[in-house]
This record gives C-alpha cells, sequence and structure tokens, in this order.
C-alpha cells in the first residue's frame, strides 16, 4: 500500500490552522465561529478514518489497470510532473461532475455546507466522495502509472487544495491569479451567489476553467455555503441529506428509467410524478446582514469542546497511520466510536435532550476500545485513555447544570 499522505500532511495541517485561528483571533474578523469550526473537524476526523478504507478498495483495481495497462511508466521527476498534472486535469471534470449532476453533488455536498471559509473548512470533506473520485482517475493507473502512486498523487493534490481555502489572503498578482487556483478564485468557488454558482472547479490550476468556461472572477463580497443549508451541526445529517433527497426521488418515481436517470441527471432535477419535497429554511439577509446558523449549546461546553477535538485527532491517526498496529475491522470499531464523537460534540452544540447520554458512552467506549486494543503504547501522546477516562468526570458539568431546551436558529453573522 501507498504511503498515507494524509497522516503525514495532519501535523502541518494543523500547524496551519492553529497559525491562521490566532491570526483571525487577534485581528477580530469574524472568519471563524467555533461551533462551524468544532462541527468541521468532527467531520474532517471522520473522513479521514473512511479515506483509509476507500484506499484499501480501490488499491488491488487500479493495481490490475496498471499491470495490464497501454505502458509501464517509470517513476521520476517528469513523470512525477505529468501524473499531477494529470491528476489536476481529471480532477477538474471530477470536481464539475460533483457540482452538476444530483449524484455527484450528493458526495460533495458536504463540503460545501458550512457557511464559514477557513481552513478548518477546508478539511470538512464528505465520506462518498473520495470513493467517486477514483471512478474519473482510474484512466492514470491504465496508461501505466502505478497503483500506489496514483492513490498518493491523488491525496498530495487534495492537501495542496487546502491552502486557497482562506479569506486572509487577498486576490495575489495578476500574473499568478491568471494561472493558479488562489484563494480568490476559490472563494468564489464556494459562494452562494448568484454570480458565483457552479463556478471555479480548478485544484491547483485555474486554467482549466479558463478553457471549458466555469471561470468568475471576484467581483463581490462572497455569502459561503449552499443555497439549501443543512441547519445543523449532526454529521450524519451533512453527510446524507441529499443522498436522502435523491433516494427518495428515485424510489418515488413512477417510471423505472427515471429512478435511473434521477441520480445523472442536472443537480436539482426531480422526476415528474413525485411528491412536492419540503424546502429547508434557507439564508437569508436582514438590514443588509447575513444570517448565519447558530444554536444553543450546553452551558460551560466550549473549553470541554476544545480538549475533546484535540483528544480527537491522535486517535485518528491511530486508524490512518501507516505504521498503526491495528487489523482492519479493529480499525472499523475506532472509526465507529470516532463517529460517535462527532455525533455527541454536534448533539452537544445544539443542546439535544440526549447529548450528555452518548457523549459520556463514547467516553467510555474510546477508553474501553483504545484499552483493549492496546492503543496507548502507540499513540502519538501518552495518557490518551486515562485522559478520556477522566473526561467522564468533566462531562458532569452537563449533568449539574440546567439543560437549555433544543433551540437552533438563523443568528445575524458576526460583523
Amino acid at each position: 500500500m501507498p504511503i498515507n499522505i494524509y497522516a503525514v500532511a495532519t501535523p502541518f495541517v494543523l500547524v496551519l490552522i492553529a497559525l491562521e485561528v490566532f491570526f483571525c483571533l487577534k485581528r477580530d474578523n469574524g472568519y471563524y465561529e467555533f461551533q462551524d469550526s468544532v462541527s468541521s473537524l468532527g467531520t474532517a476526523i471522520i473522513n479521514q478514518c473512511v479515506n483509509v478504507l476507500v484506499a484499501v478498495l480501490w488499491y488491488p483495481v487500479l493495481g490490475w489497470l496498471s499491470e495490464h495497462g497501454l505502458f509501464k511508466v517509470e517513476a521520476n521527476v517528469w513523470t512525477g510532473l505529468a501524473l499531477f498534472l494529470g491528476v489536476d486535469f481529471l480532477f477538474y471534470w471530477f470536481h464539475r461532475f460533483g457540482h452538476r449532476t444530483n449524484i455527484g453533488w450528493a458526495a460533495h455536498m458536504p463540503h460545501h455546507s458550512t457557511e464559514e471559509l477557513n481552513y478548518a473548512v477546508g478539511l470538512r470533506a464528505s465520506v462518498t466522495q473520495r470513493f467517486f473520485s477514483f471512478f474519473f482517475y482510474w484512466p492514470l493507473a491504465f496508461i501505466g502509472f502505478e497503483a500506489q502512486w496514483v492513490i498518493a498523487m491523488v491525496a498530495f493534490h487534495l492537501v495542496l487544495q487546502l491552502i486557497p481555502h482562506t479569506r486572509v489572503v487577498p486576490k495575489l498578482p495578476a500574473w499568478i491569479e491568471s494561472w493558479m487556483n488562489t484563494p480568490s478564485h476559490h472563494r468564489v468557488h464556494h459562494a452562494r451567489n448568484e454570480i458565483y454558482l457552479d463556478k471555479n472547479y480548478g485544484g491547483f490550476l485555474i486554467i482549466w476553467d479558463k478553457l471549458f468556461g466555469s471561470y468568475e472572477d471576484e467581483t463581490e463580497e462572497c455569502s459561503y455555503g449552499v443555497t439549501s443549508p443543512p441547519n445543523t451541526w449532526d454529521p450524519t445529517f451533512i453527510n446524507f441529506q441529499v443522498w436522502r433527497e435523491v433516494i427518495r426521488d428515485a424510489w418515488d418515481a413512477p417510471s423505472y428509467f427515471d429512478k435511473l436517470r434521477v441520480w445523472f441527471m442536472p443537480t436539482g432535477w426531480r422526476p415528474a410524478g413525485v411528491p412536492e419535497r419540503k424546502k429547508g429554511a434557507g439564508w437569508k439577509t436582514v438590514d443588509g446582514k447575513e444570517i448565519k446558523f447558530q444554536s444553543v449549546a450546553l452551558p460551560g461546553s466550549k473549553p470541554y469542546l476544545v480538549v475533546q477535538v484535540l483528544l480527537g485527532f491522535p486517535i485518528m491517526l491511530l486508524v490512518i497511520h501507516g505504521q498503526s498496529p491495528l487489523s482492519w475491522w479493529q480499525k472499523v470499531i475506532v472509526s465507529l466510536v470516532i463517529w460517535a464523537t462527532a455525533t455527541a460534540w454536534s448533539a452537544v452544540l445544539e443542546s439535544k435532550s440526549w447529548a450528555v447520554r452518548l457523549e459520556v458512552g463514547r467516553l467510555l467506549a474510546t477508553a474501553v476500545v483504545l484499552s483493549a486494543l492496546g492503543a496507548t503504547q502507540v499513540l502519538p501522546m501518552s495518557g490518551v485513555v486515562a485522559g478520556d477516562v477522566l473526561a467522564v468526570a468533566s462531562v458532569l458539568w452537563a449533568l449539574t447544570l440546567r439543560r437549555p431546551a433544543e433551540s437552533t436558529d438563523r443568528l445575524p453573522a458576526v460583523a
């Protein structure tokens, strides 16, 4: 199996996020919203665990294609550059597919579900997107690039795409903006302004958008997110919101042909004869100020969640790191615990009636599972299990405080 680029890059990514957070807090620019950031990082932890399974599933397929491919491509600097450009070109079409078809949007929408744009958002990826991406990248293996290099280059390409997910960097000099997918170009891509919808799909290069008619320059302030926001921090709902909608349409479609083609029709297309779908709350502005989703969290939960998020990343590395001693089924168990973890965080943020019960349960499950698997011997921070056990005591703050009624609202954005 190829080296896991995500595991290698994780420390650098976390440092980059920390630097941006520090800069934004010092400038008090409101570019980071606590609840959204916790949701993004929780979704990212889940996604990285799923990516390991995707690599395991696709590696033998790509290996077979490479073995029976057209050529045998030797690994050197020039073929590495060619592979990078090939990944970038195919990513453009995969990314465009992800916005222009129902099935593609179902897999890609979670990345756009946040109403912020920062480096934490850059990590907020769908659990289904990477699996579908290799339906576009397989020609590289068939040409003759080895499977391990294709998988590694795809991962490296995605890590690079974290860089333009920021509002801190202004427009760069014109000679750079002319060919590179800069933060300015990617802000347009993440915006839901009418003029910006379905624009700037490029990964590293913006030239593909200019060649194929999907380019738009940043000319007005961006409003980030989707036109039908999920209005929740729940990772399960965020990841499967569109999947559920399209599955319902396919189920309800009277025509067998429509049951099939609904998946590949343009985004938002619905078969004739299906019931009207209840629309979400949407988004709006009041007196020129954008309204963003926020929720009423459990009292005193902010410092608690900060500690838990920091504990979540070393547990994630136990799943995704190439030197992990866990078997595949043990990684699945830890991944399920991680999914429960992110779900519990969202419940705390939304003051769900079952939030405390789930949080205490998942803390105990984390401690038991990691201890049973001997994970304390290999985690990149000592005493993490003991820390999680102690955290069970700290969660009692929620038991001794009055839980506010479940409440979510769309509150004015921070200026």
